[in-house]
């Protein structure tokens, strides 16, 4: 398939820049698959199109303030954004890097870039644990103008989803660069009234928000990122699958964990139309950017034809998008 075929004209007045408050108050767009309807709700009304056997699967891994700000030796500002733990060190992607070979970023803490895309710190991961939560910034994605709005602490609680877990800088078990968004919708007194959850981890990095490149999507290949899935959360899935019990993904990061090789801690699964689901039954997702793979999952499970007309359908109804937007729900 060819990646325009995943692109649509989104006005930026649309792109929203905060979430709503409360965050249950976000609209719902209920996508059914079979029936090929689209109806138009609130996510404080999910409730009633769960079923009340649906075990609901979300993602809770924690952002945490991976956005760095620098200096190199020559005193040029640099910026970076920490992705993952690699052999001691931590991949990133930076700005005005250069041939910069140490960044000074502060309150004792320094770099040695140690080859293009890694970077090692002077100090162990506890107290890099420490210097990055005091100094690092919540990295929000570019179509959101936050700097100068909000305070950083602010931005924190804004950007992240209120079950995600407090994170270490640690092989196995770091925070996210980005965040799971489907989960923003939900309220602690809402998660409370959900009789049957469980909670993977996957920590999102480059695998999630890389852009497609290849015109022939089947050519993209995803990043590896890592997950967590327990063996007691293995059990209750398949325990709910054999008993034809709705299997319903939180966030396309919670469908990617499902449906990857659980003998692993690594995924990079890119799944696309013609794939054919194992595990999941029904998704609450965002409102994705045009030609990403995340669009692109949400039309493998729903059809693309009608995820490109439920698209359509929430411009015309002025349906916020991305990270901040509303939210559908597919049955």
């Amino acid at each position: 398939m060819k990646l325009g075929e995943f692109d649509y004209q989104l006005p930026k007045e649309l792109i929203a820049q905060e979430p709503v408050r409360p965050r249950d108050r976000s609209r719902l767009m209920i996508v059914n698959r079979l029936a090929r309807t689209i109806e138009h709700d609130y996510f404080y009304n999910l409730p009633k199109y769960l079923r009340r056997d649906d075990l609901l699967v979300f993602n809770d891994t924690k952002v945490f303030p991976a956005r760095l700000v620098g200096k190199k030796e020559s005193g040029g500002r640099v910026e970076i954004l920490l992705l993952t733990s690699e052999g001691g060190g931590w991949r990133f992607i930076g700005k005005n890097i250069g041939r910069a070979k140490r960044v000074i970023f502060g309150n004792g803490l320094e770099g040695e870039i140690v080859r293009p895309g890694v970077i090692k710190f002077n100090v162990d991961s506890n107290r890099l644990t420490v210097l990055i939560d005091r100094i690092g910034y919540t990295p929000v994605p570019p179509y959101i103008h936050p700097r100068g709005a909000w305070p950083e602490p602010k931005l924190r609680r804004m950007y992240q989803t209120v079950y995600a877990r407090e994170f270490r800088l640690r092989a196995g078990g770091m925070g996210s660069a980005a965040a799971p968004t489907a989960g923003f919708h939900f309220t602690k007194k809402m998660l409370a009234k959900i009789p049957k959850k469980i909670f993977v981890t996957l920590w999102v990095g480059l695998g999630t928000f890389a852009p497609v490149r290849e015109e022939n999507i089947e050519e993209h290949k995803m990043h590896e990122e890592r997950f967590s899935i327990s063996s007691g959360t293995r059990a209750e899935i398949l325990r709910a699958k054999k008993g034809g019990e709705r299997i319903v993904a939180v966030g396309t990061t919670s469908v990617r964990v499902l449906e990857s090789d659980w003998t692993r801690n690594e995924t990079n699964i890119f799944i696309y139309p013609g794939y054919k689901f194992k595990y999941v039954d029904t998704m609450i997702t965002n409102f994705h950017l045009p030609k990403s793979t995340l669009l692109i999952l949400v039309c493998a499970f729903a059809g693309k034809e009608l995820v490109m007309k439920a698209y359509e359908e929430a411009i015309k109804k002025k349906y916020r998008f991305y990270s901040f937007g509303d939210a559908m729900l597919v049955v």
